[in-house]
């Protein structure tokens, strides 16, 4: 199991897998082992609303919502309305801007639980790079190479 006895933090497209189940979600339970972990993988309130967002716009049937609700019943919450996760997020927002980079808020809120948690953002994209390592953990998992079977991942 990576990141044994680390705090995973799940980002959306993490999720969006899992909940597809396939090669690539059966993949990343197999090597995480999110649903038997501990400490439990989390995942960052403004996640929870993504992907639930996002069954909205993709028109996910009842079974895929079953699920999908069925994996957020499993999963903590983690509540962003903490001073020290305000806190990070202000410091990330403040230091993405001077760097130049457009950084989605929502993505700003996900690194700002993971720092705080002292976790490991577990994602699929790049959003992220200009804060790791040196602000937050985050694994990135390449999504093509998911797709033919095999995790490809970088640890930050």
């Amino acid at each position: 199991m990576k990141h044994e006895g680390r705090q995973l933090v799940l980002d959306t497209n993490v999720l969006v897998h899992l909940i597809r189940g396939g090669t690539a979600g059966q993949l990343l339970e197999q090597t995480f082992q999110i649903g038997a972990r501990r400490p439990r993988a989390v995942v960052p309130v403004v996640v929870k609303g993504e992907i639930k967002s996002l069954a909205l716009k993709w028109g996910w049937g009842a079974g895929k919502l079953a699920k999908l609700n069925e994996l957020l019943a499993q999963l903590p919450t983690v509540d962003i309305a903490h001073d020290a996760v305000i806190q990070a997020y202000a410091e990330f927002d403040d230091l993405s801007r001077r760097q130049g980079r457009a950084v989605g808020k929502n993505d700003l809120w996900v690194a700002a639980v993971t720092a705080v948690l002292s976790g490991v953002l577990l994602t699929t994209d790049k959003d992220f790079d200009h804060l790791a390592p040196t602000q937050m953990a985050r694994e990135y998992i390449d999504p093509s190479a998911l797709q033919t079977g095999r995790i490809e991942s970088t640890d930050a």
